[in-house]
C-alpha cells in the first residue's frame, strides 16, 4: 500500500498508511482569536475523517478543542500527558478514545504503532494557567516511519530519539514574525532535516494563520519560510526529496527497506 502525505494547513496534515488514517493536530477554523487564515480553505469534511488523531501540543493552535469535536465517534485521540487536567474542555470530547502519552510511549492501532517522542517547546496552556504537559512529537510506524514534530526547536540528542525515518513533515515558520528558539524556522529545520536523514520531507506550520492587523509587518516572514527551507535543505541534506506542497496537496513516499 502506498504511503500518503496531505498537508492542510498550518500543522494539520493526514498521515495514510497501512489503510489507517492519522489526523495531526487538526485546526478547522478560519479565525482563532487574533489569527486569521491567510492562505488556504478551510480543511473540508474530508479532511476529519481520521482512525486516530494526535496532539502534539496543548496550545490552542494545536489542541483547539472545537476542531476536536468534529471527529467523528470513536476516533483515537492521543494527548499530551497532563492535557485533561490543563484544558478541561477536552472533558466535553466523550464520543472519542482519549489516552494521555509521554515521551516513549508507544499505542498501536491495526497494523500501525505510534511512538511518542520528546519536543523542545513550551507545553503550557497559555495564557489559562500554570498547567504543564509535555510537548510532543510523533513517530508513525507502518509501511513507513513518519516524523511529524509538532512544534520544536533543535535539541541534543533529536535523531537519536526520532530514531530512522522516511518521512518528515516538519515545521519552518509560525505565526508571528518572531520565532524563538523553540520553533524550527526555515534554517533551523534545514539542520534538523541533515540530522534526520529522512528520504522525504515537507514543510509544515507557516503561510497558513497571521495575526489580524499585521499584514505588513514581516510579511517575509508569512510567504516565504517554505521556499527558503526548499533552498537551504538542497545545501544541507541534498540526499532528501523536499515537496513544498499547497494547503490540500499531497505526496506519496517512497519506501526503501
Amino acid at each position: 500500500m502506498p504511503v500518503e502525505l496531505t498537508w492542510w494547513g498550518h500543522a494539520t496534515c493526514t498521515v495514510e498508511d497501512s489503510d489507517i488514517r492519522v489526523l495531526t493536530d487538526p485546526l478547522f477554523v478560519r479565525r482563532l482569536a487574533h489569527l486569521r487564515r491567510r492562505r488556504g480553505a478551510v480543511p473540508p469534511p474530508d479532511a476529519w475523517r481520521a482512525d486516530v488523531a494526535l496532539v502534539s501540543h496543548l496550545h490552542a493552535d494545536h489542541l483547539h478543542v472545537p476542531s476536536l469535536a468534529r471527529l467523528a465517534p470513536g476516533t483515537r485521540l492521543l494527548v499530551p500527558r497532563g492535557a485533561r487536567r490543563a484544558v478541561p474542555g477536552l472533558r466535553r470530547l466523550g464520543h472519542l478514545q482519549l489516552s494521555e502519552v509521554a515521551p516513549g510511549d508507544e499505542t498501536t492501532i491495526g497494523d500501525l504503532r505510534i511512538r511518542a517522542v520528546p519536543a523542545r517547546h513550551d507545553g503550557r496552556r497559555l495564557p489559562l494557567g500554570p498547567h504543564r504537559a509535555p510537548a510532543l512529537g510523533y513517530v508513525v510506524e507502518g509501511e513507513a516511519r513518519t516524523y511529524f514534530a509538532g512544534d520544536t526547536g533543535l535539541f541534543d540528542g533529536m535523531e537519536k530519539e526520532v530514531g530512522p525515518v522516511d518521512a518528515a513533515l516538519l515545521p519552518v515558520g509560525g505565526w508571528g514574525p518572531y520565532l524563538g528558539e523553540e520553533h524550527l524556522d526555515a534554517g533551523r529545520a534545514a539542520q534538523a532535516l541533515a540530522r534526520l536523514a529522512p528520504r522525504t520531507a515537507v514543510p509544515v506550520h507557516y503561510g497558513t494563520y497571521w495575526p489580524i492587523g499585521m499584514d505588513a509587518v514581516r510579511p517575509h516572514e508569512f510567504h516565504t519560510p517554505g521556499d527558503e527551507f526548499v533552498r537551504l535543505s538542497a545545501l544541507r541534506a541534498p540526499g532528501v526529496a523536499v515537496h513544498r506542497l499547497g494547503h490540500g496537496g499531497s505526496v506519496r513516499v517512497e519506501v526503501a527497506r
